[in-house]
């Protein structure tokens, strides 16, 4: 992971720039937009003591919310969508990135792409490379509260976690759910709207609530 991007930022006046702005002209005002914050975002990263990495594209800027005393780490090629306008999907509300609590691990490979949603790791959140996540999907290793009412009432926020762990090459559909203690294997297909709540094995579609294994793929 580098932090900085030697690779300069193509012309708008590129023809390809040029092409596209005239076929899909929301598109050119997300990259106007995106090369605008571009500062911002770096700032924004850097302030929360994340080395920017190289090919990162962030259309909006995320919610960053990194525990002092934790670990947060992200490939190369990085892309977030943020703005409804970023994805036909339409996210809810900005990327959010969160580890809470100190030794906290969050740690994601290089081609990362995600659109709303948000990761939030108490314990141990790994993700591979090459890994796609729909339109606001939420992936937690917590409960957040306990489920029981007088340990509840003792403590709020000190719900069950366990490590989350999403392998090279997995699919994760719009609007699903990650649960604690779960790992997608290799390839996998997490179909929009699952619930995951146990492992899924490599190359395989899986979804439903809770999610089950649908077919080989």
């Amino acid at each position: 992971m580098a932090d900085f991007d030697p690779a300069p930022l193509e012309p708008l006046s590129a023809a390809s720039a040029m092409q596209m702005a005239l076929d899909m002209p929301w598109k050119a005002v997300n990259e106007l937009e995106r090369r605008l914050l571009l500062p911002l975002a770096r700032l924004q990263f850097a302030l929360a003591g994340v080395a920017w990495g190289v090919g990162w594209k962030l259309y909006g800027l995320p919610i960053i919310q990194k525990h002092r005393r934790s670990t947060l780490l992200i490939g190369a090629r990085l892309e977030l969508r943020s703005t409804v306008r970023s994805n036909p999907l339409g996210p809810q509300h900005p990327v959010i990135l969160s580890t809470r609590r100190p030794g906290a691990v969050l740690r994601i490979g290089d081609d990362f792409g995600m659109t709303g949603g948000g990761i939030i790791a108490e314990e141990r959140i790994i993700i591979g490379s090459r890994v796609t996540v729909g339109a606001n999907t939420i992936i937690a290793d917590t409960d957040f509260h306990p489920l029981d009412p007088a340990r509840r009432r003792a403590a709020p926020l000190d719900g069950a976690t366990a490590p989350i762990t999403i392998e090279d090459d997995v699919f994760i559909g719009m609007q699903c759910l990650i649960l604690k203690g779960v790992s997608l294997g290799v390839g996998c297909v997490i179909g929009a709207g699952s619930v995951v709540t146990r492992d899924v094995p490599p190359g395989v579609i899986a979804a439903g609530n809770p999610a089950r294994v649908i077919r080989a793929l």
